[in-house]
């Protein structure tokens, strides 16, 4: 959130010297302020407050419009400006009660705003107190996608005639939505076969289509590499499309040269493409990720439990070696 455009509480706390300035009782003399009195109250306040936070930026910010009179006021009133900051503070303690009470104080979820929450600015935390009911609607919507899945959930994502390597009775499977058109669904592709060499047959690796609308050949190369599929050549083919993203915005005769470079039957693969063939089976993956809660490309999911980061090895790695033994 950009708070640029406005003043916010905490720069009206920094303030705090200005008024006290201004409410001297009458004949009385304002002590005279050292030239640098900006540079020490920001330096002071960014001690009290810690130099990474939110808090120290800002009065970094604000005391460099600030008089210098204001300035040294507050420097010589620094418990009164810790006060209003400490006030204000308490919003974002408010916040992380409130939203963890919603959540659930066990959730993962309620995890994260306690760890997050305590680094935003005052403002931030007014900010998205004002607007609670949309805040806690997306980190409930956050929450049911970090949940693992049923069993029964799981089992659904990894049945049916899909492309997958690895034994079908594996301990582990990974079930990936991808969509051939996605720049870092290329890495993740990078990282299943790192972890077919490393793995082998321990491990089940299955590819659902999940298509992004404003990918606009990623459809058709969804339907291409099942047509490929279906003449036992899926993964080759999956490697050609995710190693040329760029030429397959150039639209089906790209498609077509990867499956003569594979030596397929043209006639049967042209024929899928021209009938659709394979389009009512992309969109039934695309309904699958749905109901699992899929809203963007990567997703993978390892034994039910949605993966953090479908591109890192060794954080996949650690999952499945944790549920090898």
């Amino acid at each position: 959130m950009t708070t640029h455009a406005k003043r916010t509480p905490l720069y009206l706390a920094l303030f705090a010297g200005a008024w006290l300035v201004a409410c001297q009782p009458a004949g009385t003399a304002a002590p005279a302020a050292p030239e640098n009195a900006c540079e020490q109250y920001a330096e002071k306040l960014c001690t009290e407050l810690g130099a990474q936070s939110p808090g120290c930026k800002a009065a970094k910010d604000t005391t460099a419009i600030m008089p210098a009179a204001a300035c040294w006021a507050g420097f010589n009133d620094m418990a009164g400006t810790k006060e209003k900051i400490a006030a204000m503070g308490e919003k974002c303690t408010e916040l992380i009660e409130k939203l963890c009470a919603d959540l659930g104080p066990d959730t993962q979820t309620c995890a994260m705003v306690r760890e997050k929450t305590a680094q935003f600015p005052p403002d931030r935390c007014v900010q998205m107190l004002g607007q609670y009911k949309q805040v806690l609607a997306e980190l409930q919507r956050m929450e049911a996608q970090n949940k693992p899945l049923s069993p029964e959930a799981a089992a659904e994502l990894a049945a049916g005639d899909v492309a997958s390597f690895g034994a079908k009775d594996a301990k582990v499977t990974i079930v990936e939505f991808s969509d051939f058109q996605c720049p870092y669904c290329t890495r993740t592709a990078t990282a299943t076969t790192e972890l077919k060499k490393k793995y082998g047959d321990k491990v089940r690796v299955v590819f659902r289509h999940f298509p992004l609308s404003f990918h606009k050949e990623a459809h058709l190369a969804a339907q291409a590499s099942l047509a490929a599929n279906a003449q036992g050549k899926f993964w080759e083919y999956h490697d050609m499309l995710f190693a040329n993203q760029e030429e397959i915005k150039t639209g089906p005769d790209a498609l077509k040269k990867y499956a003569k470079n594979l030596k397929l039957n043209m006639k049967k693969f042209n024929a899928a493409l021209a009938n659709k063939t394979y389009a009512a089976a992309v969109d039934a993956d695309m309904k699958l990720g749905e109901k699992v809660s899929v809203s963007g490309t990567p997703t993978m999911f390892l034994n039910g439990e949605r993966v953090g980061n479908p591109t890192d090895v060794a954080a996949i790695s650690k999952m499945i070696d944790k549920a090898l033994n």
